[in-house]
């Protein structure tokens, strides 16, 4: 799924309840990897892409050693 090509409409806009049965069927009948690159779509949406974020960063600590 291309992140890129997808604009988000802010003119649309529908209030809904967490007891919809449609969404529900709908998601359940989904595979496990369409939810996940769904979630995944949703995530880049709200925080943004970066691509140096990909990797597992490295944590350094630098620690100052007590007189001996």
């Amino acid at each position: 799924m291309e992140y890129d090509e997808h604009r988000l409409n802010r003119d649309a806009f529908s209030v809904g309840t967490f007891d919809d049965d449609d969404a529900r069927r709908y998601w359940r009948a989904r595979t496990p990897e369409e939810r996940l690159a769904a979630l995944e779509f949703l995530r880049r949406i709200m925080y943004g892409y970066d691509p140096a974020a990909e990797r597992v960063q490295r944590v350094l600590e630098v620690v100052e050693l007590g007189e001996r």
